[in-house]
């Protein structure tokens, strides 16, 4: 027996929804325009449209109508986050693939984060970022041998190294300094977020430090841009006062869609 008429279009515009012929944000067919073009009646489609309402697929702008909601969900930078959290406030299952893990010769442009001198020994260590399975971000992660001791005996294809150090080892990762930019894909992170080489990607570096001021590690981490964004929310003042001179910032949270290669 074929599915109520309702139900048909609602599947109908999920599809167009799912494989982005409607895009987020853009205003889907009007009801009149879904009467004429499915030969439905207007209370047929205004059923469908709220079941894609309820589903979180679509909003309603009064007198305006129905738009595509933009499935990428939000979690909080403002506070230093790992991965594993900023998914999980996404309600999104995070893990980690495992590309390379191994010793190499630091950079001099990463040495000079790292506070070591060009060419001595640090961990490199290369994940594809998974969320619910599927590849959101690619990290290049350079960790002084201390830390990547400390880790060394752990699965990090679950546990984060912020968790590690925090739970396991009781050290304090106080801070981190970032650096957000717009660049093209290298060829290795486009294969491994499965998308065209020189794609457009968001590149966040970040170097971690613990309380003793001592860095932690450097990373570079590529976004797929179909899959985070960022918001920011931001006060105006007549001036700073002390607590927010240089960074007046309330809000600035990655948003994630559910569904350069350094030497």
């Amino acid at each position: 027996m074929a599915a109520p008429r309702h139900e048909q279009l609602s599947d109908w515009l999920r599809t167009r929804i799912a494989d982005g012929t409607y895009a987020p944000d853009e205003q889907l067919p009007s009801e009149h325009a879904l009467c004429d073009q499915f030969d439905v009646s207007r209370v047929t489609v205004r059923r469908a449209l709220q079941t894609l309402e309820s589903e979180g697929l679509i909003y309603r702008k009064q007198g305006l109508g129905s738009f595509v909601q933009d499935q990428r969900l939000r979690s909080g930078l403002v506070r230093l986050t790992d991965f594993a959290e900023d998914m999980a406030q996404a309600g999104i299952a995070a893990s980690s693939r495992i590309e390379k893990n191994a010793p190499v010769d630091v950079p001099a442009a990463v040495a000079a984060k790292l506070d070591v001198e060009p060419g001595a020994p640090v961990r490199r260590l290369d994940r594809t970022r998974l969320g619910d399975g599927e590849p959101v971000a690619f990290d290049y992660t350079w960790l002084p041998p201390d830390y990547a001791a400390l880790i060394d005996p752990y699965d990090l294809t679950q546990n984060t190294i912020y968790s590690i150090l925090e739970t396991e080892h009781g050290i304090e990762v106080r801070r981190g300094r970032y650096r957000i930019e717009a660049v093209n894909a290298p060829d290795a992170v486009a294969t491994a977020l499965h998308i065209p080489p020189n794609q457009a990607v968001l590149l966040i570096s970040r170097l971690s430090i613990d309380a003793n001021d001592a860095p932690i590690y450097y990373q570079q981490r590529y976004y797929r841009t179909d899959r985070v964004a960022y918001e920011l929310e931001l006060e105006r003042g007549t001036a700073p006062t002390p607590a927010t001179a240089g960074m007046p910032l309330r809000d600035f949270v990655p948003v994630f869609s559910p569904d350069n290669d350094p030497a």
